[in-house]
Order: C-alpha cells, then sequence, then structure tokens
C-alpha cells in the first residue's frame, strides 16, 4: 500500500472523522509482538471513547499498519492473514509513516486526533516527538498513563499533606510509561514552584534492568532515559536503591511480576508513616505487588494504587479498598475535550489540567475508605468534567478553534448517549 494510503482512506464511508487510535502491532500490552492481529486494541479503546466519553462511533477510525512482525509462531501460522516476513524498520518504516500521517491530515483535517497505541519504545518515543509539532497527536502509553498516575499522586496529597515537592520519587521501569509519568510530575512540580524542570527532575529517580539510571551510565542510556541520570554511586537493584534514596513514593512500571518483594515494601514503610505504592503493570500476574501484599507487609500503612483491579483487602480490623489507576479514566474525556475546543496540538498543560480535574473529583467518602481515585461507576461525569477542563485549558492557551466559542464546556450535550 505504498503510495496508495490516501487512497485506502478515502475507501472508509465515513467521511467525518475526529479520533484515529492506530497501531502497529509491536507491543501489545501482555502479548508482545501479534502483528496484524493487534487490531483489537484500536477497536477497544475506541469503544472505550464512546462508552466512557462520549465520542460518537461513526467519527471512530481503528487502523493498524501491517509492516511485519518478528513473532515466529505468527510467520509459521498457515492461518496467520498478515504480512509474512519481518518487520520493516529505519528509512522504510519512517517514510511509510510519514506517508500515513500526511494522508490523515489530508484526508480528515488538522483536527483529527491520532492517538499512537502500543508501539514499541524506540518507535513510540520517536513518532511523539516528530509529529507533536505538526499534527495533534497522543500517547496514550506515555501521556495518558502519566495523566492518571499524576492525578493519583496529586489526590494522595489530602491523605499525606505537603506538595508534590516534597517528595522524591522511585520508579521501577523507564521505558514509555514510567518516563513519561516522570516527566509529566517533574512538569507539575516545576508549574508549582517555578523552578525549571531540569532542577524538579532531580526529585525522580528510576530503576531499570541494569539498576539505578545514574550519570555514570550516560554514554549506554537510551536517549528518553537520559534526563534521569542523576549523580549518585551505582546501584544494582531495587531494594538497595530504596535504601540508597529514600524515597517516599514507589512505582513500578516494568512489566515484571513480583518485584516490590516484601524487602522492598518493608523498607517503604520504615523510612515513611504513610509509603504510596503504584504497582502498575498489566495484567494482574504481571503486576509489581497484590494489594494484600502492600497492605499485610507494611502493616497498613500503605496507600496503594494499581493498574490491574484488586479486591478491597482487610487487614487488622481495618478494610482497605485499592485504587486503580486505569487510563480509561483520562484518554476518553481528555479527547473529548480535544474536540470540543478544536484543539490542533497537545500541550503538557493540557496533560496537567486532566489529572487535576481527575484529583478533584475523589469525594471525602473515598478518602476515607483510601481511595486516590473516584469510583469508576461515575466515569462519563468523570470524563465531561475532564473533557470541560481541558477545552477550558484550550481557550486559556489560545489554542481554541471551535466555532462555538460560547460552548458551555460543562453540559454534556456533545457526548453521545446510544
Amino acid at each position: 500500500f505504498r503510495g496508495k494510503i490516501l487512497e485506502v482512506l478515502k475507501n472508509w464511508p465515513e467521511k467525518t472523522i475526529q479520533v484515529i487510535v492506530v497501531t502497529d502491532g509491536e507491543r501489545i500490552l501482555g502479548l508482545g509482538d501479534l502483528g496484524c492481529q493487534g487490531m483489537g486494541i484500536p477497536v477497544g479503546k475506541l469503544s472505550l471513547y464512546t462508552a466512557l466519553g462520549g465520542v460518537r462511533p461513526s467519527s471512530c477510525l481503528p487502523i493498524t499498519i501491517d509492516v511485519g512482525t518478528n513473532n515466529e509462531k505468527l510467520l509459521n501460522d498457515e492461518f496467520y492473514i498478515g504480512l509474512r516476513h519481518k518487520r520493516a524498520t529505519g528509512k522504510e518504516y519512517a517514510e511509510l509513516l510519514e506517508e500515513f500521517m500526511h494522508a490523515v491530515k489530508q484526508n480528515y483535517g488538522e483536527k483529527v486526533l491520532v492517538q499512537f497505541e502500543d508501539f514499541a519504545n524506540h518507535n513510540a518515543f520517536e513518532l511523539l516527538d516528530k509529529y507533536s509539532s505538526s499534527h495533534l497527536v497522543f500517547n496514550d502509553d506515555i501521556q495518558g498513563t502519566a495523566s492518571v498516575v499524576l492525578a493519583g499522586l496529586l489526590a494522595s496529597l489530602k491523605l499525606i499533606g505537603g506538595t508534590l515537592a516534597d517528595h522524591t520519587f522511585l520508579f521501577l521501569g523507564a521505558g514509555e510509561a514510567g518516563t513519561g509519568i516522570a516527566e509529566l510530575i517533574a512538569l507539575e512540580i516545576s508549574k508549582q514552584t517555578k523552578a525549571p524542570v531540569e532542577e524538579t527532575r532531580k526529585k525522580i529517580w528510576l530503576v531499570d534492568s541494569k539498576g539505578l539510571i545514574v550519570s555514570s551510565r550516560q554514554q549506554s542510556l537510551q536517549h528518553f532515559k537520559k534526563p534521569w541520570a542523576h549523580e549518585h554511586e551505582p546501584v544494582k537493584d531495587l531494594l538497595n536503591a530504596v535504601k540508597a534514596i529514600k524515597p517516599t513514593v514507589l512505582i513500578g512500571t516494568s512489566g515484571v511480576g513480583k518485584t516490590f518483594t516484601k524487602e522492598v515494601v518493608e523498607a517503604m514503610a520504615s523510612l515513611n508513616k504513610k509509603p504510596l505504592i503504584f504497582a502498575l503493570s498489566n495484567p494482574t500476574s504481571q503486576s509489581e505487588c497484590t494489594a494484600e501484599e502492600a497492605y499485610t507487609w507494611s502493616k497498613g500503612k500503605a496507600i496503594f494504587a494499581s493498574g490491574s483491579p484488586f479486591d478491597p483487602v482487610e487487614y487488622e480490623g481495618k478494610v482497605f479498598v485499592p485504587g486503580q489507576g486505569n487510563n480509561a479514566y483520562i484518554f476518553p474525556g481528555f479527547g473529548l475535550g480535544l474536540i470540543m475546543s478544536g484543539a490542533i496540538r497537545v500541550r503538557d498543560e493540557m496533560l496537567l489540567a486532566a489529572s487535576e480535574a481527575l484529583a478533584a473529583q475523589v469525594s471525602q467518602e473515598n478518602y476515607d475508605k483510601g481511595l486516590i481515585y473516584p469510583p469508576f461507576t461515575n466515569i462519563r461525569k468523570i470524563s465531561a468534567n475532564i473533557a470541560a477542563s481541558v477545552a477550558a485549558k484550550t481557550y486559556e492557551l489560545g489554542e481554541f478553534h471551535c466555532e462555538m466559542c460560547s460552548v458551555q464546556f460543562r453540559q454534556n450535550f456533545l457526548c453521545f448517549c446510544p
């Protein structure tokens, strides 16, 4: 289809498209390289845009770009319907994506939101960096995860006191999710303190498969890890990193289960009156620890959130309800806000506005249960409020390109209801 992408897009019967979710199927969460069989992800994400955010299904377009697969099992499967060759890379891959992005803009205009989904780390960062200044693009793995985690952190401050700048953050995992969350935290601290982001990054430390990311490793680091290489002696494992850095917040995005061990959680509890422990990896089997482990090993001190759902836990007569930092809290409302405002670019300030709007919807009743996210049963209202805040921030930034400039942001008349 090289040279024919625009023609293919024109074949789609719906002409008014507002949101595209696109994948190349290389890094499907928990499953790896599925090639063209990653199509279920764009379809599923767009279903949530409609169900949770109220975006009209007729204005949603799921796309999988088949560039091959490195999954030998699929290549040898007689029923595999995708291209039977290794993945295209380098110049060939870049030119195909460039043709795709140009065709999308030409066919649907510059207000169409393109959400990159489940691309491998190296491509995810490069695509977001390359097209964020020319297209309305969003990466849920990097920016959506970051926004929902920041919301949980902002909400948790009401339980532990202080500001974000008072805390020290340690991440296990330095890929798309980890570095994306870290950067948004640094931006929020910078916004609150007026300190440069280069300074606020020093409150945040990351551990990857080789240990603590420190300045002595600069030469061997991937480009997206380099901002997090601070001055410190090398530390090889998470437990010793916890003891050395003394974090108040521990965040797991490694995709490796059982890495928040009893010793790690006990160390966090010994260092903090109320340690924040976010075990964000999915699926449940890959979670860094369970809710029960976090509450039990910390002797009920931990404030816990996870990427996967966990049941309430009873410990010494008290019931703890774990929060789930699910991206579905953010991206449907965020996308709706961009559509409402006619935005043509995504700005960091819009992501911060989404986080703050989500955190503001946690009630005292939720806090009393130890929750740092509002109940998901209210998700349509939550999404509408996030959309309103994003649209208002877009207007404030001078990026508002909607003809309905007098729109009453907090009304739900734009939301599709089946």
